[in-house]
């Protein structure tokens, strides 16, 4: 399974993810698509949302979490 193919399945974890890249940034939005090296996180809501192009290489895989909403929690997110 290719790196992409495992952030298929944190795209697709709760309604909305959050991480932090290597320099420390954290990013909380919505995945909108993925490529075998990077994706793209929608952040913040409406016009004042920005889209971010992030590397693979530099999200920091230990901070990966989702929203459940049935518990309405931030859960972490292993990626398989």
């Amino acid at each position: 399974m290719s790196l992409a193919d495992r952030f298929v399945a944190f795209a697709e974890a709760g309604n909305q993810q959050r991480l932090s890249l290597r320099d420390g940034s954290v990013l909380q939005g919505w995945i909108m698509e993925i490529t075998e090296d990077a994706m793209l996180v929608s952040t913040g809501a409406g016009e004042s949302g920005k889209d971010n192009w992030v590397k693979l290489q530099d999200i920091d895989e230990a901070t990966l979490a989702y929203w459940d909403a049935r518990q309405q929690a931030w859960l972490r997110f292993l990626l398989p």
